[in-house]
């Protein structure tokens, strides 16, 4: 019996089968972590379960506390539009607290140099390498500037340069496409160039980072059901703190 609040992962969605395999398997993982909270998986568009049937099906159930945490890596527009619209549709007798995104996080940090040290690399070569830090794209400057200072403290950690790039059409200025980013890094003198996909599961844009990282020496993995994403989304959903009102007579 859980007594806790629902923790309810909102997903973007996406006709590739791949992203729903990725979010169920980072799910699978936040259950196998904490056993004592109770978590569903919504989808904002294109999978099935539809994040209203999920919270229509937990009130039908009598749950009244939800956290709703948006799996997205920075508060662009389905962080603070989209999600925040299908919520104040969800049944009036449920008290949801939005959780705060998973980026930045030195946890994040982590498991993309989990990703790269999987694809070949060794801690060894980390002054030698330069690394693209190839996120799918906003518009939003909340999120773009959040992905430069991303790339700023990654390089802080030892490697030779760290270059953000956006997979998106239409990338804002001073950002360039993960090929070019590449490309930037050999004219600088990196020994060797990785691209790390700053991304949670596959799908279109990330199959446009692995073409762009066609002329790189390394390309890592998308971050997926890394463990580190897991605490990340643990984190959140700890930080949301909804109280869980007493039982009538404890």
């Amino acid at each position: 019996m859980f007594n806790k609040p629902v923790l309810l992962v909102i997903a973007h969605g996406s006709r590739d089968p791949r992203h729903a395999a990725t979010v169920h398997a980072l799910v699978r993982r936040v259950r196998s972590l904490r056993p004592d909270v109770r978590v569903e998986t919504g989808f904002l568009d294109f999978n099935i379960p539809s994040v209203q049937g999920v919270l229509e099906s937990l009130a039908a159930e009598g749950v009244r506390d939800v956290v709703a945490l948006p799996l997205l890596l920075t508060r662009a527009f389905h962080a603070k539009a989209d999600i925040p619209a299908v919520l104040r549709d969800a049944p009036p007798q449920l008290r949801i607290r939005q959780a705060e995104v998973l980026g930045p996080s030195p946890l994040l940090l982590a498991a993309l140099e989990r990703r790269l040290y999987e694809a070949g690399l060794t801690p060894a070569d980390k002054s030698s390498t330069g690394v693209v830090l190839a996120s799918a794209g906003s518009t939003d400057p909340e999120a773009i500037a959040v992905i430069a200072e991303i790339a700023r403290e990654w390089r802080h950690t030892g490697w030779c340069a760290v270059r953000p790039a956006f997979a998106s059409a239409g990338s804002p200025a001073g950002f360039s496409r993960t090929e070019d980013a590449v490309r930037e890094l050999r004219a600088l003198g990196c020994a060797r160039v990785a691209v790390a996909p700053y991304v949670l599961a596959p799908g279109f844009l990330p199959d446009r980072i692995a073409r762009g990282a066609a002329e790189a020496d390394v390309l890592a993995n998308v971050l997926g059901a890394a463990p580190e994403v897991a605490w990340v989304l643990l984190e959140r959903y700890d930080a949301a703190g909804v109280p869980v009102p007493a039982a009538v007579g404890a």
